[in-house]
């Protein structure tokens, strides 16, 4: 695995941190999907940190399992 050059995680974090601060506006704010900004942000956070990427990991499964119920394949 290629190491990640300073400037390359400066980037990374500004943004994964910048789309989940747009996200959680969004999440109030009509028109904008602010969970879909949320998981683009610990998408990209999840390449540095184990936290972001325990989280993403996480909010998957819940919205696989939410998913499910709604198609009606847990019954």
């Amino acid at each position: 695995m290629k190491p990640v050059s300073r400037l390359r995680k400066f980037f990374d974090w500004t943004l994964g941190l910048g789309l989940i601060a747009l996200g959680i506006v969004g999440l109030v704010l009509p028109g904008l999907q602010g969970i879909l900004f949320i998981l683009g942000g610990l998408a990209i956070l999840s390449s540095h940190s184990a936290i972001a990427r325990r989280l993403l990991e996480t909010l998957k499964a819940k919205f696989k399992a939410a998913k499910d119920r709604v198609a009606g394949k847990n019954r």
